[in-house]
């Protein structure tokens, strides 16, 4: 799974946004930044990072994690980060206690 074509559909939805000036992501040290120009405090702006990624993960196996950073004026810098969760997707025949064959 290509998570650019996730990051790039996640930064059109915010702009997108009509509360949301301007959106854009930074990879610093390979790390995805996520800087936010808007008017909106800083509790509204998390509902929408929250809304757009769940919208651009829909259909994926994917998590997000939001990260509060910095803000500056009417700036606000998230570190943000898509991934997939760390857990068993096949039965390696060693009868572990976590076996995907034992999930109902």
């Amino acid at each position: 799974m290509d998570l650019k074509v996730i990051w790039d559909e996640f930064i059109d939805y915010l702009n997108g946004d009509l509360a949301i000036e301007e959106a854009n992501v930074k990879w610093i040290a390979g790390i995805p930044f996520l800087y936010i120009r808007s008017e909106l405090d800083k509790r509204e702006v998390e509902h929408a990072i929250k809304k757009w990624s769940a919208r651009s993960m829909r259909g994926k196996r994917l998590h997000s994690e939001t990260i509060f950073f910095r803000e500056d004026s009417s700036q606000y810098v998230y570190r943000h980060r898509f991934y997939v969760p760390q857990e068993k997707m096949f039965c390696c025949g060693n009868l572990c206690v976590d076996c995907v064959r034992l999930k109902q």
